[in-house]
């Protein structure tokens, strides 16, 4: 089964503050045209998206220069939804990390620096999370000068608790790109 872990990208998409809104403007509709096509106006992380290392390490590597294989892998849900403030190293299971894809469920929480920490030490190939942000900057310099790619604004995870399941997250090829948004599935087993 496939399960959708996106959000739709709208004008209602909720942007982290101070983000460009997103907007979507007809360019060309079938009765006057003979086709359909929209104009889209969104920043690099609107909506589902994946932060690679260059949205805060200069001279980090950019999206389009993250090799294929960090955009994929076995994932893990952990559900961290029952605690408060931070997420603690106290609410994250002490092995099974390495070359996987590690999705938190959060309802909204951020990640502290030691849990950032303890990812990178157990070679997570990626971190993700329901909430706009992953973190701070100091988690997001953790996480990406290691050039782990953060996933955000993921949904459904709910769904994937306990659940063996392969994680897809590709970005668009943007040159240069400090992110972009993903369409973002897991394929049970």
């Amino acid at each position: 089964m496939i399960i959708d872990l996106s959000l739709s990208l709208s004008e209602e998409t909720r942007v982290y503050p101070g983000d460009p809104e997103v907007r979507i403007k007809p360019w060309a509709v079938i009765e006057r045209d003979g086709y359909y096509m929209n104009v889209l106006k969104l920043g690099e992380h609107s909506g589902t998206h994946v932060d690679a290392p260059a949205h805060f390490i200069p001279g980090g590597k950019t999206v389009d220069e993250l090799p294929l294989e960090k955009f994929m892998g076995p994932g893990l849900v952990i559900d961290v939804r029952s605690g408060e403030g931070l997420v603690g190293l106290e609410e994250v299971p002490d092995s099974g990390f390495l070359g996987r894809i590690v999705l938190f469920l959060t309802g909204g929480r951020e990640l502290s620096p030691e849990v950032a920490l303890f990812l990178v030490a157990e070679g997570a190939r990626a971190v993700g999370t329901d909430a706009m942000s992953i973190g701070d900057d100091a988690v997001h310099r953790i996480l990406l000068s290691e050039e782990v790619p953060i996933f955000e604004n993921l949904t459904n995870l709910e769904l994937l608790v306990g659940e063996e399941f392969t994680f897809i997250a590709f970005p668009l090829k943007v040159r240069t790109g400090s992110g972009s948004p993903v369409r973002a599935v897991a394929i049970t087993k």
